[in-house]
């Protein structure tokens, strides 16, 4: 069956004989105690990577920010969310703010709403901190980082980025030859952020394939991190085997990243072409998720379950109060994959008295 629905973006699966040995999966003692082997060599490669002083390494995103945002919050600061965040840095902010520190939404990508709530939190003897996504892919385009970045050096806060979907993805000087940019570093490389006020949180579960997530920013604040950092104190670190893939990782980064990810755009352009065979339209670019927008008549869940029992497995989700289906990309997929993928829809979608034959967009 075609899968659709994994965000490998990049097919890295890091297979154990690819990974080599280990003398345990664990030590069974914190990162606070002792880090495992290999973890300071990946957090060095990560930093590099996406052109920050420092790094460390957590078990997930949701440990990452719900430390990050509690040790900010040891400070009087102000929590400032674009409304678009994904969960999980919404998580960690919500329960700061339950623990009183103050939380505020403004609309996404809107840098005159962050600018207003940041001067009245400065006003108010408060450092403004603002939380974002590198990379939202329901929304089409990046939020405007540099504007973000900018507010938060000019009133002494930080700019914190959940660079999940970016990182791996994105990186320097996007052009012709390299659509998502060079190297693969995320949003700080695509943007040319840095400084003591921008800080990158993220999973390398995505393009990486490695289940575990790295801070990374100014070395202070990543050594004050460790220091009071209660899922080191209290938490297993990532894995011997999550450490070798996010080091394999690197590597194959290193000699086939750039070429993978062109590969990538390819097959997403691929599938847009061939959507527009079938009288389809596609907007959003050539990020790897493309998520169907169904007209009312259409039912979602049994577009997925016709897609599913046709050998396709997809995503599905909500959206605004409707089901609706994602396809995933990676470059492991194939030209047959995505023509099989295209013919298929476009067949349930001409299924008679089953789903409307209804024109789609796809994000």
């Amino acid at each position: 069956m075609p899968d659709f629905g994994s965000a490998l973006y990049l097919g890295l699966r890091h297979p154990s004989a690819a990974l080599g040995a280990w003398d345990a999966l664990t030590l069974g003692r914190p990162a606070a105690s002792a880090d495992p082997p290999g973890s300071r060599a990946l957090a060095a490669g990560l930093a590099q990577l996406a052109g920050a002083k420092a790094a460390t390494l957590l078990p997930s995103t949701l440990h990452l920010f719900f430390d990050l945002l509690a040790l900010l919050a040891t400070e009087p600061i102000a929590l400032l969310l674009d409304d678009a965040c994904y969960p999980v840095a919404r998580w960690g902010a919500e329960q700061a703010a339950a623990r009183g520190t103050p939380l505020q939404s403004f609309a996404h990508g809107s840098s005159e709403g962050a600018l207003r709530l940041a001067t009245a939190a400065a006003r108010a003897g408060r450092r403004p901190v603002l939380v974002a996504d590198g990379y939202f892919p329901g929304a089409g385009r990046p939020p405007p980082l540099r504007a973000y970045a900018d507010i938060a050096r000019r009133l002494d806060g930080y700019l914190v980025l959940d660079d999940t979907q970016a990182f791996g993805l994105f990186g320097r000087a996007p052009g012709c030859g390299a659509p998502y940019g060079s190297g693969g570093g995320g949003s700080l490389r695509l943007h040319g952020l840095g400084g003591a006020h921008v800080v990158l949180g993220a999973s390398l579960a995505k393009s990486f394939g490695a289940p575990c997530a790295v801070l990374a920013g100014d070395a202070g604040l990543v050594r004050r991190f460790e220091a009071g950092s209660a899922t080191r104190r209290h938490s297993s670190p990532p894995s011997a085997a999550a450490i070798l893939a996010g080091l394999g990782a690197l590597r194959l980064n290193r000699t086939r990243g750039d070429a993978l990810r062109a590969r990538l755009w390819r097959l997403v352009a691929l599938w847009r072409a061939g959507l527009a065979r079938h009288g389809l339209a596609a907007r959003g670019g050539g990020f790897p998720v493309q998520t169907l927008e169904l007209a009312p008549r259409v039912d979602g869940v049994r577009l997925h379950q016709l897609l599913r029992g046709a050998g396709i497995d997809t995503v599905l989700q909500g959206e605004a109060g409707r089901a609706t289906v994602s396809f995933l990309f990676r470059a492991d997929h194939t030209r047959a994959d995505i023509a099989r993928a295209v013919g298929v829809l476009a067949a349930c979608l001409r299924r008679p008295g089953s789903i409307a034959n209804a024109r789609l967009e796809v994000l």
